[in-house]
């Protein structure tokens, strides 16, 4: 028998979960003292970042087809 697949939706937006994410990272970074970890911390919160405007331009109206 086939597993169910999940089908709720994510209680909050992705702009809200990526912002939620890097602003994380950047707190924990705050706490380390300067090596990799804190480096790889910060790496992904500037991913995130990232992330989060690349999804604002594709969801921009100026992007839309014409119609």
């Amino acid at each position: 028998m086939k597993k169910k697949r999940n089908r709720s939706r994510p209680a909050l937006p992705l702009q809200e979960r990526l912002k939620q994410l890097a602003f994380r990272a950047r707190e924990k970074a705050e706490t380390l003292p300067p090596g990799r970890e804190r480096d790889r911390l910060l790496t992904a919160a500037v991913s995130t970042e990232s992330a989060a405007a690349i999804e604002r331009w594709l969801t921009s109206r100026e992007l839309e087809s014409p119609k």
